[in-house]
């Protein structure tokens, strides 16, 4: 579709028409317009997989939506440092989207993993901004790269699912730039999506739906972004002012009055037309873009989906994924042999019911009705591997008896496999974690099985960081992360050794929950969570406080061992506009096949800014034969060196000594050598310089009062809100002083019984769901979520009705009906 035949498709629209293309029509599809050529456009949730919702087909399908391949989700797939995983990954996403006519997946999600309590971290690549962006880059080129649209999200700052879509998050302008809005960037600039979904809450003080400074000045001006961005579902406030804002689509269709409001803003002169073409423009450059993936031209010329090939690169991701983080007395690979006796050499013992009924995804809008699922024993039988099997548990309730069976099991083999992880109600979207440890029914067995055979390797399910106080008890420990339908096949590869373990942490892992940087700041609500720790996130807290960590950020054993050698790099000083490529080698010292993850870490020797101790700038991943030598050469462009400098308000490169360090870790870089660059000096205020109060963290003490003088503004008040004061923006769950706001919540939980209810197939995890979303609902959305049945002019005489100010005349006079 060329510019000249949109502007004349668009001249042809009507103020009306305009502003109905600026919502959905549906749950999943955009408006159509057919009397203008305009067709709708299908979208379907991501992103480790499609979710196409289909209800009326329950029993056929298995599930509440079309069957599809359950790939390792984004927590899992970071661990490979692969960009070129995910994009494998991505163009099988988007094989399956064709097939089914999905013209958009939504996904990635590129939120940094501020605290490993996020009950949605598990859909998140990293606590880094350049492998979160450099991953979702891959994706999208993947995606992208075959045809389908892809959605980056969640723009922006939406780190914790506690009051999600009201809270504001309050974040200084050095940490959003250089930590929260970074992989955004590298995404936009490297892979170009056609949108970018914004998210929920609000950003410094507006919603990201309706905040003109982030979706037009920075996204659009500063980053380059030129698709569609649309509001994540139910995320709107003020549509007129979100199309003045940049947000040019309300995702999903929430009755006619928000097209009406549109229509009037325009009339009045708050909105201007110019802006609604702008909006219209962007949908429509999208739509005849990407729509028509489910017409009968494209389904018949596009080949079937290899089911089998993607059930295989789903084993391939999770086997190049996994994280092999204890290996004492290098316990593992098993040999595939046996031997008659009492204790048989060759069989194994199994214990824990994931080996059986696998945790394979995080629960929430993510959830993908698997194609298959093959679990680690029916892995095991078909691999011929003899083992015996005990569950040990059921659920979270672990009874002496099946203690009893589990601790029999162990002492009839040599070695144990002990399957443990996070249960579905533990992490979920729509609430937090509320602590790093695994179920008491999991530890009680561990302690157990350990005690009855010290011969034990854990294979660990879990979304995001455990405590593990219960290490030294196990010889291995092999992180599946979330592993994907294949995570049976992927295991018993690895267990065997016909694979070796190719994963690298993407995320810290604390040895316990007080020592994370924002413990005392996650969550935080009900209006306002402050991230005081600013840049120090993650490892840019522990290794420049020189906390101690159970796991340090990139850490990941192998069944071989590497050396490095031969640092260099070709030039002795960076100048503006140029850049610099750092060469080393790396060889496998060891006996077997394996790749290793070189990372490479920037130390700003002389900033006048406070800096973490070092910054990861640079990566690359190398696959060694037994006794095999390569160089990696490794990129860095004079850009990657700079900062944001909250005086001009623009990223800036220092002068002085730079040092590089690479290695296996952040806690273990074998190789460093310096260089001079050429760049900017910076005179900082007092806040934000080396020797001001955020120049040297310790004990996750960042004051309030330094980090308000930090943050710039008013800090808000976390005061529950009381009857009388309650806003459209007041969670249901904080009404409770009033009748009828408890009776609308009780509503509300009963509709998402048929609704949330699909988060997840566990019923504890969809009822912890079902009342922590409607509890954080704000009251704006009492008209959003039910499509124009309560619109908005009934919502505003109900929240009369809960602040005491009578209204119920008013609100049985708006209804439609």
């Amino acid at each position: 579709m060329t510019d000249a035949k949109l502007i004349e498709i668009i001249s042809k629209l009507s103020v009306r028409e305009k502003a109905s293309l600026c919502s959905g029509s549906t749950a999943w599809l955009t408006q159509p317009l057919p009397q203008a050529g305009i067709p709708a456009l299908a979208m379907s949730d991501g992103p480790h997989g499609v979710r196409m919702e289909d209800k009326q087909h329950k029993k056929e399908n298995g599930g509440p939506s079309k069957p599809a391949t359950c790939f390792p989700p984004e927590a899992t797939l970071a661990c490979a440092w692969s960009p070129e995983l995910t994009g494998r990954v991505g163009a099988a996403i988007a094989e399956e989207c064709i097939h089914y006519g999905v013209s958009v997946v939504l996904g990635p999600g590129v939120n940094i993993k501020r605290s490993p309590l996020g009950g949605r971290n598990f859909e998140y690549y990293s606590e880094d901004p350049l492998l979160a962006g450099k991953l979702a880059a891959g994706f999208i080129n993947g995606v992208q790269g075959r045809g389908v649209g892809t959605s980056l999200k969640h723009f922006a700052v939406n780190n914790q699912e506690k009051y999600r879509m009201s809270i504001n998050s309050a974040v200084d302008a050095r940490a959003l730039f250089d930590i929260y809005l970074k992989p955004f960037e590298i995404a936009i600039r490297e892979a170009k999506p056609d949108t970018v979904m914004a998210s929920y809450n609000r950003v410094r003080g507006s919603y990201a739906t309706e905040n003109r400074w982030l979706l037009t000045e920075v996204l659009r001006l500063r980053f380059g972004f030129d698709g569609l961005v649309m509001s994540d579902w139910g995320a709107v406030d003020n549509r007129p002012a979100g199309v003045a804002a940049g947000c040019d689509l309300e995702m999903p269709y929430s009755g006619p009055a928000t097209g009406e409001a549109i229509v009037k803003a325009v009339q009045s002169g708050f909105l201007s037309e110019d802006a609604l073409d702008a909006a219209v423009w962007n949908l429509l450059k999208l739509v005849y873009k990407r729509a028509g993936a489910d017409s009968p031209a494209v389904q018949k010329s596009r080949p079937p989906v290899d089911w089998a090939s993607h059930h295989r690169l789903a084993a391939d991701a999770l086997c190049q994924s996994a994280v092999l983080l204890r290996n004492e007395d290098d316990f593992l690979p098993f040999a595939a042999s046996s031997a008659g006796g009492t204790v048989d050499e060759g069989r194994i013992a199994i214990i824990g019911e994931m080996a059986e009924k696998p945790r394979f995804q995080g629960g929430g809008s993510s959830v993908i009705n698997p194609k298959k699922v093959t679990s680690l024993l029916s892995a095991m039988k078909a691999a011929g591997h003899p083992f015996v099997y005990a569950p040990g548990h059921m659920g979270t309730e672990a009874t002496p008896q099946m203690v009893a069976t589990a601790v029999s099991a162990a002492q009839s083999c040599e070695k144990v496999v002990l399957v443990l992880g996070l249960p579905d109600s533990y992490e979920c979207e729509g609430y937090d974690r509320e602590h790093l440890d695994l179920p008491g029914c999991q530890l009680k067995l561990l302690d157990a099985v350990t005690a009855a055979n010290p011969n034990v390797a854990v294979l660990l399910c879990c979304g995001s960081p455990v405590a593990t106080p219960w290490l030294e008890k196990v010889k291995s420990l092999l992180c599946l992360h979330l592993g994907g339908q294949a995570v049976g096949d992927a295991a018993v590869r690895l267990l065997y050794g016909v694979d070796t373990p190719g994963g690298k942490l993407a995320e810290s892992w604390p040895l316990a929950l007080e020592d994370t940087p924002c413990a005392n700041y996650f969550p935080m609500g009900p209006s306002e969570v402050t991230y005081n720790e600013s840049l120090y996130v993650g490892y840019r807290y522990y290794d420049t406080a020189g906390v101690k960590v159970r796991f340090p950020f990139g850490h990941g054993l192998s069944y071989t061992h590497f050396s490095y050698g031969g640092l260099t790099l070709s030039e002795g000083t960076l100048k503006p506009g140029e850049t610099l490529t750092a060469r080393f080698t790396v060889k496998n010292t060891g006996g077997a096949a394996g790749d290793e993850i070189a990372q490479l870490y920037l130390r700003r020797k002389s900033s006048a800014l406070f800096q973490p101790l070092q910054t990861l700038i640079g990566f690359g991943r190398v696959s060694l034969a037994p006794g095999e030598e390569k160089e990696l050469a490794i990129d860095i462009p004079y850009s990657a060196l700079a900062c944001y400098d909250p005086a001009s308000k623009t990223d800036v490169v220092e002068a002085g000594h730079y040092e590089l360090h690479v290695g296996a870790s952040s806690r273990d870089t074998r190789l460093r050598t310096g260089i001079a660059v050429e760049g900017v000096t910076l005179n900082p205020s007092e806040i934000h310089a080396a020797d001001g109060p955020y120049g040297h963290p310790k004990d996750n003490c960042f004051p309030t009062e330094a980090f308000a003088r930090l943050y710039g503004k008013k800090l808000e008040d976390n005061s529950p809100p009381r009857r009388g004061r309650y806003t459209m923006h007041t969670p249901l769950g904080l009404m409770q002083d009033s009748a009828t706001g408890r009776n609308l919540l009780r509503l509300a939980r009963l509709i998402g019984r048929h609704t949330i209810v699909s988060f997840s197939p566990d019923p504890a995890a969809a009822k912890k769901a079902i009342l922590a979303t409607t509890h954080d609902m704000p009251f704006k959305n009492v008209a959003l979520n039910t499509a124009g049945i309560i619109p908005p002019a009934s919502a505003a005489a109900l929240l009369d009705v809960c602040n005491g100010k009578g209204g119920f005349i008013r609100f049985f006079g708006n209804l439609p009906f």
